[in-house]
């Protein structure tokens, strides 16, 4: 089955926009470079990006350090094409910011790896899985890429 039409803008969305949101954000820019306009955001933007997202993220090649967290109402979610929520509240968000706009919604349930408990390894390997989940999910939602980044 082809993988739908691919939006020219996607705007992820979670909490605080410090360490799901900016994951999805860097695969898709690490995967489709500039075909898409992409961009991220939290209800509630953290000023401060999570180390061990930078960290794994930094393993596969994405460079989050030049992240800045954004709120909703910085990027005017009903400019862009598709908003993809990764929480049930960032998906509440998004519905009632775009409801008179014609922008797609979708929700994606993605676990937090801030909840994880142990060592740094066992903590690392939580942010991998949700690395790993993003980006199965956008692969299966956007399409492979035709050429790395470009």
């Amino acid at each position: 089955m082809a993988a739908p039409r691919r939006p020219d803008a996607v705007l992820f969305a979670c909490n605080l926009n410090r360490v799901r949101s900016p994951m999805a954000e860097g695969l898709m820019k690490l995967l489709y470079g500039t075909r898409i306009y992409i961009d991220s955001c939290g209800m509630e933007p953290s000023g401060e990006l999570d180390p061990f997202a930078v960290a794994v993220m930094q393993e596969i090649g994405a460079d989050l350090t030049h992240h800045h967290a954004k709120s909703f109402e910085a990027l005017s979610p009903s400019s862009f094409d598709l908003v993809v929520a990764l929480t049930p509240e960032a998906y509440a968000r998004a519905l009632a910011s775009t409801h008179a706009a014609a922008v797609d919604i979708e929700y994606w349930p993605t676990p937090d790896p801030t909840d994880a408990t142990g060592d740094r390894e066992a903590r690392l390997e939580a942010y991998r899985a949700t690395r790993d989940a993003l980006r199965a999910h956008i692969l299966r939602r956007f399409g492979e890429p035709s050429t790395k980044a470009g």
